[in-house]
């Protein structure tokens, strides 16, 4: 059996689904622990999170039961000796390279990692773009200006910009991860490739910082500032992302799956270079890991 750790935000937590959906299309038999959202370990957290996973209508899982996690999470001295001697002997399998392909082999390990890498279950992502059905907005009047946006983002002149600040801004030990890669250069790069491709593109941004996306995009006929997807309604801004023709992303795995759920044949998929700043990345590896995707630097020099 694999049991694969759900954590983080629900990004993380599709990229998870996601490689529970791959592993079981390898006819590996997989189930998901979701004791990482329990409230005493949630306790302490700088993000305190919810499985968001469970919004979702069609999401189909098997939940590992404690016994089964303790089969694997449980060591003793000993154990964690012979572990530290021999480490093909370890059942964790620790994340610690963008893409592990040996994970496709394994047959008795827990799984922790976010599983970025879109090489991971990239073949898989039509099945997951038609079993992942948004919920309604609570809000009806907020329903019926979400699907009347859909429509419009549905035509030919459209692209999402998603600008995450926030955290990655206010929150020291997360600048320090994620700030000064999706910057103004970055942003400007992208709608720039937009804009040669088709001038009269309109741009929806989204953002935790709506007041600063107002600021700097204040030109009401090229762009709108999407509003009103808070709380447990957030992960619809996923969905409008989903049905603009162009998706500019930020450093966040929330955008790549405004990206990756785009059902267009049309689409056109653009993130930043690289996701952190504690990792080094190559040309070579990200054009591989993340085909089909157009990667632009912190610079706004666009990798090939």
């Amino acid at each position: 059996m694999l049991i694969i750790r759900v954590a983080g935000g629900l990004g993380n937590q599709m990229q998870q689904y996601a490689m529970y959906r791959k592993l079981k299309s390898l006819g590996k038999e997989v189930k998901l622990d979701l004791s990482w959202f329990d409230v005493e370990n949630q306790e302490g957290q700088l993000a305190p999170r919810k499985c968001e996973l469970k919004y979702f209508d069609g999401v189909d899982f098997e939940e590992c039961t404690d016994a089964e996690r303790a089969y694997f999470t449980k060591r003793n001295i000993l154990t964690k000796a012979l572990n530290k001697v021999f480490p093909a002997t370890c059942k964790i399998f620790e994340e610690t390279e963008m893409f592990h392909p040996e994970i496709y082999s394994f047959k008795d390990k827990y799984l922790e990692g976010y599983f970025l890498c879109n090489k991971y279950y990239d073949d898989i992502l039509p099945f997951i773009q038609n079993e992942i059905v948004f919920p309604k907005h609570s809000d009806p009047k907020l329903q019926k200006r979400n699907e009347e946006l859909m429509e419009r983002m549905d035509g030919w002149h459209t692209a999402s910009i998603h600008l995450r600040r926030g955290d990655y801004i206010t929150e020291p030990q997360n600048e320090a991860l994620f700030g000064n890669i999706a910057t103004d250069a970055y942003y400007d790069a992208a709608i720039r490739y937009v804009l040669d491709k088709d001038y009269q593109t309109h741009f929806y941004i989204f953002s935790n910082d709506p007041e600063y996306a107002r600021e700097h995009y204040s030109d009401e006929s090229r762009y709108t500032i999407v509003t009103g997807n808070d709380g447990d309604n957030s992960l619809l801004d996923m969905e409008l992302m989903s049905h603009c023709r162009y998706n500019i992303c930020a450093n966040s795995t929330f955008s790549f799956w405004g990206a990756r759920l785009n059902k267009r044949s049309d689409k056109e998929m653009i993130r930043t270079f690289k996701m952190r700043n504690n990792q080094e990345v190559t040309a070579r590896e990200m054009t591989d890991y993340w085909k089909d995707w157009i990667l632009i630097d912190e610079k706004g020099n666009r990798i090939f």
